[in-house]
């Protein structure tokens, strides 16, 4: 059947453009001699997952231990939790998946270390550990330099945990092309301050962990990164595009969506709304609106509730009920999250469905 005929709303997904976008960064990597440990928070499917995992990517991140669960059957051989951990029940469950794969958590305390080790011990597993640094972005981490190394001494020493490197997020860097290359230089000597702290210690470093879609394409030039961790660069969204970080025709995701009423003068209401496209609003290019009509690109899309899309036409064409539009979602990670099922598609025609297998796996 054609994507036009699925009842609305709905979340439409192109597989080539899908391929490609997975293609270009298995190569990007290749090429620069770059580990690829996906984030899987924007897909949150396993299809996915193992689509990554046949193009060379070594192992998968996730933020939460739900969604370590569901991705430990992917296939993958290692998964990050790029997330501070805390608590005995959820330690628990990583501590079952560990006996099964290798489980890394992302630390940036000794009170959380030592919680990990007691559970580690508990149950009878290792769990590996990477200290966490800002890069810039203020949000988790310790100071680039020797605190990680002395987070690092007090995590050898703990029974049931495994010292395996650093880690940082590169969410600091964003914005056009040339703001993320000045960005990458400041992340640079952040990556380079911790390495010369270790160095400084004698103590090695297995895995030097950063990410981020913007990042990406600048990755190769933060000496001492051995592995990225893209997310968004799957499906790819508005803030990508604004950003230069992709094309339009790379978005891989549309939310079909249908015309309900134009009964109010210069306006046209969608049965898309914030529990189909989230509240997400552009942190990139206009900076407002909440998606892009693909049909209509000069169409603001200026509010959502939560059902309802409103659509400014007083500068446009009269739309019609039952029309149907497509809609280019600010943050697809967001938008993904909202739904159980997703529709693939291969040159317009629905070839199958995914379950969003991880969604809402906040625990």
């Amino acid at each position: 059947m054609h994507y036009r005929e699925l009842s609305t709303p709905a979340v439409v997904i192109d597989l080539d453009a899908v391929e490609q976008n997975l293609d270009r960064m298995a190569a990007y990597c290749r090429g620069h001699n770059l580990s690829l440990r996906p984030h899987t928070k924007t897909h949150k499917t396993l299809e996915v997952a193992r689509m990554q995992l046949e193009r060379g990517a070594f192992g998968l991140a996730v933020a939460k231990v739900g969604e370590a669960e569901v991705m430990a059957q992917s296939g993958t051989k290692q998964i990050l939790v790029a997330h501070p951990i805390f608590g005995q029940e959820q330690l628990g469950r990583l501590c079952r998946i560990a006996r099964e794969i290798d489980v890394l958590i992302a630390v940036d305390n000794e009170e959380t270390a030592k919680a990990i080790s007691r559970a580690a011990v508990q149950h009878g597993c290792t769990l590996g550990i990477l200290v966490e640094f800002d890069a810039g972005f203020r949000r988790c981490g310790l100071p680039p330099g020797p605190a990680c190394t002395r987070l690092a001494n007090t995590i050898e020493k703990l029974p049931g945990t495994s010292m395996r490197g650093l880690m940082t997020y590169f969410g600091n860097i964003w914005g056009t092309e040339e703001e993320r290359r000045v960005q990458v230089a400041a992340a640079a000597s952040a990556v380079e301050q911790s390495l010369e702290a270790f160095h400084t210690a004698h103590m090695p470093l297995e895995i030097v962990s950063g990410g981020s879609t913007p990042a990406a394409a600048f990755s190769h030039q933060i000496p001492g990164l051995t592995e990225i961790r893209p997310g968004t660069y799957v499906f790819n969204d508005m803030n990508t595009y604004y950003q230069g970080a992709c094309r339009l025709v790379d978005c891989a995701v549309r939310v079909l969506t249908t015309v309900i009423s134009t009964a109010v003068e210069g306006q046209a209401v969608i049965d898309a709304g914030s529990k189909t496209l989230s509240q997400d609003t552009l942190g990139s290019g206009p900076m407002k609106g909440y998606g892009y009509i693909v049909e209509e690109p000069s169409v603001p899309l200026f509010r959502l509730n939560e059902e309802h899309g409103y659509l400014d036409v007083s500068q446009s064409r009269r739309f019609q009920i039952g029309e149907l539009l497509t809609v280019i979602p600010n943050h697809v990670c967001t938008c993904i999250n909202m739904h159980d099922e997703v529709f693939v598609t291969r040159n317009e025609q629905v070839i199958g469905s995914w379950k969003v297998a991880a969604r809402g796996k906040v625990r």
